[in-house]
């Protein structure tokens, strides 16, 4: 059966690495007899320049016909916060996608390849141990969600506020996903909160244990978000899944990809309760060095495979995908953002090809 994917490649880097995710796509078409369709769509910056919106309707309308969302990056350089192109751009356009699709759950994978060891700014007997880490994060609550939130008073007794609330059935789902996943890895959860100040936290943390008594395979152990962030850099190889809320999520799973070698290698999908996808990097849109062909697509091309994976359970198509980028970085191909001694710099799709032509070659 054909699967329709809705393509937003956005702004900045997005259509360069979007492009190579495509022809990785079209291999896996090849090689597993599968049938994409691809419906582009607008947004960010791109979308605004045709229709004054970040996120128009046209681009929701593809999105809800599609089997699953292929996104890229967007937003720019924000000279100006009141310069209505960029200011807000990843707001209205992220936000307002995991808002309208309900896309609770985000699954963010960090992975030291061995190729790449000494690339991460680890210390080198650290980043030797290596690790392959699963950051879950709740994706539409917390305090980017919560009201009220606003400005209030005038001059010095200005300020502004925003609140950080949490359900108990919001908690209780995004830990379900957190130890199912566990369970298919080295069954243990991390679970980061703030329980010693936050009160929203303290109740976080109350919910998390509660549902680990559902999986008494899987260890539970809950970690003070700034010993989360010391221990990844000291230790990462200790981790398996790290659950997190939208906040602590965001900022660790950002922390985990700069420790990978490069923030070009984080891939990421957000999903709703019956499996609906959007799949996109965790990069940016890196305008400053849009159209010069040196973006790294192995992020786009990752997310592009747990698409394949978490929304048309093509387990084996992932599965070939991952292999084909370890063996390209095995063979010693980088794009720039990655500096390693002896190995060779190639641009944004000569990667793409080589991870693309792979996939075809490959036995088994």
């Amino acid at each position: 059966m054909k699967k329709i994917i809705a393509v937003l490649p956005g702004d900045g880097i997005g259509p360069e690495v979007m492009a190579e995710a495509l022809k990785v796509l079209d291999r896996i078409q090849e090689k597993y007899a599968a049938a994409f369709e691809y419906e582009h769509a607008l947004a960010g910056g791109a979308a605004w320049d045709k229709h004054g919106e970040h996120l128009p309707q046209e681009t929701l309308d593809i999105c809800r016909r599609s089997d699953a969302i292929l996104f890229g990056s967007v937003g720019g350089a924000v000279r100006d916060q009141h310069q209505a192109k960029w200011a807000r751009a990843e707001v209205n356009s992220l936000l307002g996608l995991r808002k309208t699709f309900g896309l609770y759950a985000n699954l963010r994978p960090a992975k030291l390849y061995p190729a790449l060891a000494s690339a991460s700014p680890l210390r080198a007997d650290t980043a030797k141990k290596g690790f392959d880490i699963l950051v879950v994060r709740e994706l539409t609550g917390g305090i980017y969600f919560g009201e009220p939130k606003g400005r209030r008073g005038e001059a010095e007794s200005e300020s502004a506020f925003d609140t950080m609330i949490y359900s108990r059935a919001e908690i209780k789902r995004i830990a379900h996903i957190a130890f199912q996943a566990a369970r298919t890895r080295r069954k243990k959860v991390t679970s980061i909160d703030k329980a010693n100040v936050l009160t929203t936290m303290v109740f976080w943390r109350e919910v998390v244990e509660e549902v680990a008594k559902e999986y008494p395979d899987v260890t539970c152990e809950p970690m003070y978000v700034d010993n989360a962030a010391q221990q990844l850099t000291l230790r990462p190889s200790q981790f398996d899944v790290m659950l997190c809320g939208n906040m602590f999520g965001d900022i660790l799973s950002d922390e985990a990809a700069a420790i990978t070698g490069s923030l070009g290698m984080l891939p990421s999908a957000s999903l709703t309760e019956n499996g609906f996808g959007m799949f996109e990097p965790g990069g940016g849109s890196a305008p400053d060095i849009a159209g010069k062909g040196i973006a790294n697509p192995i992020a786009q091309i990752m997310s592009a495979a747990m698409m394949l994976k978490y929304s048309f359970g093509m387990n084996d198509a992932y599965d070939a995908v991952a292999r084909s980028v370890e063996t390209v970085l095995d063979a010693g191909y980088r794009t720039a953002d990655i500096r390693q001694m002896g190995c060779k710099t190639v641009g944004t799709e000569e990667m793409g090809s080589r991870i693309a032509d792979r996939i075809i070659s490959q036995t088994g």
